[in-house]
């Protein structure tokens, strides 16, 4: 903030993240954060906000409620934290609670079911068009198609978990790409 700037208000830190958290879906927050903050109200600079972006990403949690409560330190001090992240997070909260709500009244349909059957048949779809591309792209060459297999079985039909698996895999493959990288250079 500019020091001849008057303090950012409280309410008007609230509005902007409860704003911020009631309409965007999906991620991209912190982005529709730097908008909000340094783009259109010029609250803080691009070097403050990518200080706390970075810090936001290292540290433990969300990465957004981490940058909310960075800004509103920065601009307010702990009141100013506080604000930015009960505005963040009070919006979805309701709206949560609402979906429920509907959704159990709503659920007993039979064409709220029909739909959610299509959602999961959609998604399922989704994962396989993934799944036969990656098998394909992995079976150009050999080292990664086995160890695309090798998962598969481990995984798949063995039922290992998957993070022991990946971890014993995982340096196999980037050794592998790393030794066909630096004999192809």
């Amino acid at each position: 903030m500019n020091p001849t700037q008057a303090p950012v208000s409280l309410v008007s830190l609230f509005l902007v993240f409860f704003r911020v958290g009631l309409f965007s879906f999906g991620g991209g927050l912190s982005g529709w954060i730097y908008r909000e903050v340094v783009t259109l109200r010029g609250w803080m600079s691009d070097e403050d906000f990518f200080s706390g972006l970075a810090l936001s990403q290292i540290l433990p949690g969300a990465n957004v409620t981490n940058l909310s409560v960075y800004i509103g330190q920065r601009l307010r001090g702990p009141a100013g934290s506080i604000c930015a992240l009960i505005g963040l997070v009070i919006g979805p909260f309701f709206a949560v609670i609402a979906l429920v709500t509907a959704y159990a009244q709503l659920a007993a349909m039979p064409w709220i079911q029909d739909a959610m059957s299509g959602a999961a048949a959609a998604a399922i779809g989704l994962l396989l068009v993934v799944a036969v591309k990656g098998a394909y792209s992995a079976s150009r060459r050999l080292v990664p198609f086995l160890i695309l297999m090798a998962t598969f079985v481990a995984v798949g039909l063995l039922q290992w978990p998957l993070v022991p698996v990946v971890l014993g895999l995982a340096p196999v493959s980037v050794a592998v790409a790393w030794w066909q990288a630096s004999s192809d250079a």
